[in-house]
């Protein structure tokens, strides 16, 4: 079956395939050190695992909060992969799960998407999450061990497909992403940065990854800019590295600065479809530096704005809503 039909006729992305023969395949699961909380499913409950920050130098112990989005009719025996949403500056879990229309999409594309709230200013990390040039490398480990908890906490009371793990972030998310994309790419089968990326004079700078992962580079243009952060550039760095790495990118640039993404997908399927079905279509297990999207070319119903590579995107025309920069 072609993975990249539409899905309202049938297949529905190279997940839950069987790997070759042969193929490498993804780390055994993470396991959680203690008792891991009873999830609960739905935008209306927080989950909650203990954590660490450094505030002053002095490590504390904080609540890490997490909404779980699972289908609403899951099956007892549904195996399914998982993608970790990391949200914007101004954001928190709620405002992505609701932007991203993320319980239908989970309905209609079977998978678990796991959103957790950033730290506070007080808490010691000044963008909600550690990205910054002025962050340590031990307030980065602590969110990337949240990563990993959570992973493992999820897998303790799920059915989680390792061969498919992937992350998204948008601005301040986005930015992250591209970090635990870099320090802790074994564990991601994929990673989408809308608007994110790497390097320049605020953003720490891309960490070589260890193992090559599909990326999907997504920016608003030339003037998308939010609070001292060119995402032009940051994008732009992102995908220079990644080339040189040999990972392969799908690259979009629409044309309306640091703001929802304009997809226009037809009405029968979600409205991020381009962004889920990049997740489902990458399983850890092909090759290394390649995708089906390049012998089948992008599902119809990608916009026009993406391409498959660096530098092969043309940006979107038409009219935007403005910046939301927050």
């Amino acid at each position: 079956t072609d993975p990249t039909t539409d899905p309202t006729g049938g297949a529905i992305g190279l997940c839950g395939d069987e790997p070759p023969d042969g193929a490498m395949l993804a780390p055994p699961l993470p396991t959680y050190g203690g008792a891991c909380p009873i999830i609960e499913t739905g935008p209306d409950n927080l989950n909650v695992l203990p954590g660490i920050t450094t505030i002053f130098n002095f490590p504390q112990m904080i609540d890490r909060e997490f909404m779980v989005i699972a289908p609403e009719d899951l099956g007892a025996d549904e195996v399914l992969p998982v993608i970790f949403m990391w949200h914007w500056l101004g954001g928190d879990a709620k405002g992505f799960y609701n932007r991203s229309e993320v319980q239908d999409a989970t309905n209609f594309y079977r998978f678990i998407a796991v959103i957790p709230n950033g730290r506070q200013i007080e808490q010691g990390i000044l963008f909600k999450w550690p990205f910054a040039i002025t962050d340590s490398m031990a307030q980065m480990e602590q969110d990337f061990t949240l990563f990993e908890d959570m992973l493992a906490c999820v897998a303790e009371q799920f059915n989680v497909d390792k061969e498919c793990i992937s992350s998204t972030g948008v601005s301040a998310g986005g930015l992250f992403t591209s970090q635990l994309a870099g320090h802790h790419g074994q564990r991601l089968a994929s990673f989408i940065s809308l608007s994110g990326g790497t390097g320049g004079a605020t953003v720490k700078p891309w960490n070589p990854a260890r193992h090559k992962m599909p990326a999907m580079v997504l920016w608003g243009g030339p003037d998308d800019f939010c609070i001292a952060v060119d995402f032009n550039q940051t994008s732009k760095d992102l995908e220079m590295h990644l080339e040189s790495e040999g990972h392969f990118v799908v690259e979009c640039i629409h044309n309306c600065t640091h703001a929802t993404p304009p997809f226009e997908p037809p009405p029968e399927i979600p409205t991020y479809s381009a962004m889920w079905r990049f997740f489902l279509d990458h399983p850890y297990w092909i090759d290394p530096g390649t995708s089906v999207y390049q012998d089948e070319g992008l599902p119809d119903f990608y916009p026009e704005w993406c391409a498959v590579g660096v530098g092969n995107a043309e940006m979107r025309q038409g009219e935007c809503g403005g910046s939301e920069c927050q």
